[in-house]
C-alpha cells in the first residue's frame, strides 16, 4: 500500500512524499511512487503517537474503562501505542496481571498496549514490586502513580532495581502530608470558591527528592504530570547540570488555568491541579526549551457517578485521548510555540527514546504506525461524540483544529473517520 501526496512529518521537516509500507513496516519514502494506495492531498503523516501515561482501568474498574474502549478513544485520537499504569484493582504489581494486560490488549487488536508496572507491592509503599518478573511479562516502566512513595530509601531501591533491569521509574510526585486534602490549587479561585487548596511545594518538593535521588546514584528518572512553574525550573536545573532527568505534562496544563475552577465543574478536578497563568506560561516555555521532553494525557475515565457529586468528593481526572492532539497542535503549533515535528517529537520520538519502545520516527525500516490528520479541520469538542467511556472533559465547546482521519497500527487501518 501507498500513502501518497501526504505532508509528511520527518525528523527533519515537513516534506510532500509518498510512504510504502509492506508486511507493516515502512519500506520506501520518495516521490510518485507507483502502485495501490490512498491519496491522502491536504493531509498530513505523522509518527503514530505514543501516549506513555494512561489509565485504562482493566483489571477491576471497568465500569469506568476497559481495554477495549481505552484502545478505540486511543486510535480515534491518532494513538498508535499507549502504557497503562498500574492502580487497578488488583495493582498491576505482579507478572499474572501483566500478562492479563498484554493478552486482552492482543485480543482487542487496536493499539499497542504497553503495561506500567507498580513500584510496590499493592502500591502501600512498603515492599518493592516483582520488577524484574513484571519485565519479563512485558512491563515497559514502573510507576506508582496516583501517589509518591512515601520513603526516599524505598524510592533509591527502586531506581536501582528498575535500572538493573533496563526500565525508569515513572514519578508521581506529591507530599500528601502537605496536599493535607486540598482539591485545587491553593490561590485566588481556591479562596474564592471556598475549595481546599494545594500549594505547589507540594509537588515541587518530590520533584526536587526525584532529582537529587538519580543525580546521586547516577541514575535516570522520569517526572509525572508537571503542572508548577517552578517544577519546571528545578527540572531545567537539573539537566544543565546533567542530570538524567526526563518530563512530561498535559495539555490541561498549558491550556487552562485555575479560573476554571469557578464554575465548580468537577470535570475541572485533576491531580495535580490545574494552576495560574504564570504556571501555565512556564510549562510552554519548559516545552520550548526541552526542559518537558513529553506531552502525555494522563487519560483518566470516570463514570458519570464518580464526577456527579460535590467537587470535594468528586474523582480526580480528565478523559483525554480523543482531544490530546487537537488540543496540542491549536495550543501549541497554530499558538506558535513549537513547529509541527517539534510537537511531534513531545508525541512520539521523545515518549519512544525515554521507554525504549519501538517506533516514533517516519524512517525506512521502522513500524507503519502512522497518524494522518487534517490539520485545517476545525471542530468543537463534544462529550457526547467519545468513543471512552469516560466523558469527564472539562473541554467542552471548545473550538480546535486538528482531526485525526486514519490511524495505522502497524501498517494495518485501525481507525477511520
Amino acid at each position: 500500500m501507498i500513502i501518497k501526496n501526504a505532508e509528511v512529518v520527518l525528523e527533519d521537516g515537513v516534506k510532500r512524499a509518498d510512504l510504502r509500507i509492506e508486511n507493516g513496516k515502512i519500506a520506501e519514502i520518495g516521490q510518485k511512487l507507483k502502485g495501490d494506495g490512498i491519496d491522502c492531498k491536504g493531509l498530513t503523516v505523522l509518527p503514530g503517537l505514543i501516549d506513555m501515561h494512561v489509565h485504562l482501568r482493566e483489571p477491576g474498574f471497568e465500569r469506568k474503562e476497559d481495554i477495549a474502549s481505552g484502545s478505540r478513544a486511543a486510535v480515534k485520537g491518532g494513538f498508535t501505542q499507549v502504557c497503562c499504569m498500574p492502580n487497578t484493582k488488583p495493582v498491576t504489581d505482579n507478572k499474572v496481571v501483566v500478562s492479563y494486560i498484554k493478552q486482552r490488549a492482543k485480543e482487542v487488536d487496536l493499539c499497542k498496549v504497553h503495561p506500567i508496572g507498580a513500584i510496590t507491592e499493592g502500591q502501600a509503599g512498603e515492599n518493592l514490586a516483582a520488577i524484574g518478573a513484571m519485565k519479563a511479562a512485558g512491563a515497559v516502566a514502573i510507576s506508582e502513580d496516583g501517589k509518591s512513595v512515601p520513603s526516599a530509601k524505598i524510592m533509591a531501591n527502586a531506581m536501582q532495581y528498575a535500572a538493573d533491569f533496563g526500565l525508569k521509574c515513572l514519578c508521581h510526585c506529591e507530599d500528601s502530608a502537605l496536599v493535607d486534602g486540598g482539591v485545587v490549587h491553593e490561590g485566588y479561585y481556591a479562596t474564592l470558591t471556598g475549595l481546599k487548596g494545594s500549594i505547589r511545594a507540594a509537588e515541587d518538593l518530590i520533584i526536587a527528592r526525584e532529582i537529587l535521588l538519580a543525580e546521586s546514584l547516577s541514575l535516570p528518572v522520569h517526572i509525572c504530570h508537571v503542572s508548577t512553574y517552578s517544577g519546571v525550573q528545578l527540572i531545567r536545573e537539573a539537566k544543565a547540570r546533567g542530570v538524567q532527568v526526563t518530563a512530561e505534562t498535559c495539555p490541561h496544563y498549558f491550556t487552562l488555568t485555575d479560573e476554571v475552577i469557578s464554575t465548580f465543574d468537577t470535570n475541572t478536578k485533576v491531580n495535580p491541579p490545574i494552576r495560574e497563568e504564570k504556571d501555565r506560561l512556564a510549562i510552554i516555555e519548559g516545552l520550548q526549551d526541552g526542559t518537558l521532553d513529553c506531552i502525555v494525557t494522563d487519560h483518566a475515565p470516570h463514570h458519570e457517578d464518580d464526577k456527579n457529586v460535590e467537587y470535594a468528593l468528586a474523582a480526580f481526572g480528565i478523559s483525554g485521548l480523543e482531544t490530546s492532539f487537537a488540543l496540542s497542535y491549536t495550543q501549541l503549533v497554530r499558538g506558535g510555540a513549537l513547529s509541527l515535528p517539534e510537537l511531534a517529537a513531545k508525541m512520539s520520538a521523545n515518549p519512544a527514546r525515554i521507554l525504549g519502545l519501538e517506533g516514533g520516527a517516519l524512517t525506512v525500516g521502522a513500524p507503519a504506525d502512522l497518524t494522518i490528520v487534517d490539520l485545517n479541520a476545525k471542530w468543537k469538542i463534544d462529550p457526547k461524540d467519545f468513543v471512552s467511556k469516560g466523558k469527564n472533559t472539562p473541554f467542552t465547546g471548545r473550538e480546535v483544529y486538528g482531526k485525526v482521519v486514519y490511524t495505522y497500527v502497524d501498517g494495518e487501518l485501525k481507525y477511520s473517520i
